[in-house]
């Protein structure tokens, strides 16, 4: 990835934009599954109280 393969600044930045997508694919194709999700996180201090004092807990959560 240091030399360039072509001549041409418009060859060149196209080798470059290649490279990048191939190096995404690469990565993205080394993460685990999407249906490996991790497990829920345990809920805060403030969500228990909520639940223990019976309040609803705001829709953004």
């Amino acid at each position: 990835m240091r030399r360039c393969r072509y001549l041409g600044q418009a060859k060149a930045h196209l080798q470059h934009v290649l490279t990048a997508i191939a190096v995404n694919i690469e990565r993205l194709s080394s993460q685990p599954a999407a249906e490996e999700a991790s497990p829920p996180r345990p809920p805060t201090v403030f969500m228990t109280f909520l639940d223990h004092n019976g309040l609803p807990r705001p829709k953004s959560w």
